[in-house]
């Protein structure tokens, strides 16, 4: 335990950090399905908000402890998902061949990287028109246009996965122990069995 939070918060932030990695992995590399990462970032927060308090069983008087708990133990998941998600952007990004199946045309003719990304964009049904509703007519253009996009769906996991953080800080209330008492980690042990005088 430290002055602010306790070892339980700091446990479930390692576990956090261990979950947006295995996300990351299942849903931008595997099977690239963002809006599925979208959502399991703040469901991850609410679970390690409510782990890290039930880890360290603070007292439910103890409200800014709780807090404190949940907002750390969240922090370190939230920032996680965050960092994966624009790490993972990066990669593709700076190293895309331009590949597709030939039943979607074949493979573009650009050079591998953001010349690649911006041709794919221009490819794809109505990709052209959303381009230009954005101003967006060349590759410099559509390289702030893609990250503003980028990092605006990054501070939307932070964000979203702070708040389910706390909610799941919360949630732990009304569950939590009244008094020292009342923890499991200080439970008496059960009384040994009574064995039967022989006769």
């Amino acid at each position: 335990m430290s002055r602010y939070v306790d070892r339980g918060a700091t446990v479930a932030a390692i576990v956090g950090i261990g979950m947006a990695l295995t996300i990351a992995v299942s849903f931008l590399m595997v099977i690239p399905i963002d809006p599925a990462y979208l959502a399991f970032a703040p469901l991850s927060g609410l679970l390690i908000g409510w782990y890290g308090n039930q880890r360290a069983e603070p007292l439910r008087g103890r409200l800014g402890r709780i807090v404190a708990n949940a907002a750390w133990s969240g922090a370190w998941t939230a920032f996680s998902f965050a960092v994966l998600f624009l790490a993972v952007k990066l990669f593709f990004f700076s190293l895309d061949p331009g590949y597709r199946d030939e039943r979607q045309g074949g493979s573009l003719r650009c050079a591998a990287g953001p010349a690649c990304v911006y041709a794919r964009y221009l490819a794809a049904e109505d990709g052209a028109a959303t381009l230009t509703a954005a101003g967006v007519s060349d590759i410099a253009g559509f390289t702030d246009w893609y990250w503003s996009g980028q990092m605006g769906s990054a501070r939307l996991i932070v964000g979203s996965t702070m708040i389910f953080s706390l909610v799941g800080g919360l949630l732990y209330t009304f569950g939590a122990p009244r008094t020292p008492a009342d923890r499991r980690s200080v439970a008496a042990p059960p009384a040994p069995p009574v064995t039967p005088p022989s006769l």
